[in-house]
């Protein structure tokens, strides 16, 4: 069903994490379908714009000078001056008080978000989260973007992200980072989360020298953070790049679009491989593939499905993590062959 009359102008409040806000792109295509010419505004901190920035149906991204955890008053206030007087609804898709504060002094009419943290007053729209119903991360983002009796359901259709590559800025990226022409492999070792998320380094390592052995060059991908990891993955190996910490947010995004196929933990780097068609090989421990999985048909999961998983913790209360050391190098190795072999590597997800 799609709304009819004029165009809203909508202000969605995103989240704080990688995955999350390319998830919420399933939520802005919604929004974008069901009020057609509508203006779509994104608050959002600064981190995220780059990803916002690849995403057609975002119109306007207003960032948010507050850290992750900070409570930022001053920032929020600011920035609801700004807003203020611009927009006819908003959308808060985290759950916490401060949140809701942006849209509730700019003074939006109609302000959209479940109910949790004793919101009561900042929100007008409040919604019950029925877990049971809407028991993925993508599902509870998109629902508060249709009328509740069609999200209470939990039926409704869910578009994949996409996002948008940058065939100029990948030509670039190989040339600068000395990268060859060969079928490239991307390994994502890292998990912002915690280690219980995080297949064992030495894996990837044997997994990246197989891979070379076959011929593929091997990216290493990750952020500042995941240096350390990426060297220990690549040391004396010829044809494994460690490209952590060298390329930007944007930069990453054209770089997975460049790859065959990926290796990665469950992170938000994941989530952007999905969303630019490559091929991704997920791999699951501390968390849930049901719950948070690749937007993407053209996705294979790596998940052991022990009696003690899905735990969610950040590190093994058990103090094995055998989730993840018992998923062998050679399993995802034979993923990607068969893979290859039957051409599947350029499947693109709608």
């Amino acid at each position: 069903m799609v709304d009819v009359g004029t165009a809203p102008r909508i202000l969605v409040v995103g989240p704080s994490w990688v995955g999350d806000m390319v998830m919420a792109q399933s939520l802005f295509k919604t929004l974008k379908t069901r009020h057609p010419g509508c203006y779509l505004g994104v608050v959002a901190p600064a981190w995220s714009q780059p990803i916002l920035e690849r995403m057609p149906e975002v119109d306007e991204v207003a960032s948010l000078a507050a850290d992750h955890g900070e409570f930022g008053w001053r920032a929020r206030r600011s920035l609801a001056r700004q807003l203020r007087g611009r927009f006819d609804r908003a959308i808060v898709l985290p759950r916490s008080w401060k949140a809701a504060l942006v849209p509730f002094l700019a003074r939006i009419p109609r302000r959209t978000g479940f109910t949790g943290e004793q919101r009561y007053g900042l929100l007008n729209d409040r919604r019950a989260l029925d877990k049971t119903v809407l028991d993925q991360t993508v599902k509870r983002f998109v629902a508060l973007g249709l009328p509740p009796e069609a999200a209470a359901r939990g039926d409704f259709a869910i578009p994949r992200p996409r996002l948008k590559v940058d065939g100029d800025n990948q030509a670039a990226l190989r040339e600068a980072l000395g990268l060859s022409r060969r079928p490239a492999i991307g390994l994502m070792p890292g998990a912002e989360y915690g280690p219980a998320k995080q297949w064992p380094l030495a894996h990837f390592r044997e997994l990246a020298e197989r891979l070379v052995a076959d011929g593929f060059e091997v990216r290493v991908l990750g952020g500042p953070k995941d240096a350390e990891a990426g060297e220990t993955i690549s040391a004396d190996v010829a044809g494994v790049h460690n490209l952590c910490g060298k390329t930007r947010l944007a930069d990453a995004v054209d770089m997975l679009a460049d790859c065959h196929q990926v290796v990665t933990n469950d992170s938000g780097l994941m989530h952007v491989a999905a969303a630019v068609g490559t091929r991704v090989q997920a791999v699951y421990g501390s968390s849930s593939p049901t719950y948070t999985p690749p937007l993407s048909g053209n996705a294979e999961i790596h998940y052991l499905a022990l009696e003690c998983s899905p735990c969610f913790e950040r590190h093994c209360p058990l103090g094995h993590t055998r989730c993840l050391v018992d998923l062998s190098p050679l399993r995802l190795l034979q993923a990607i062959r068969e893979a290859e072999r039957w051409g599947h590597q350029r499947i693109v997800s709608g």
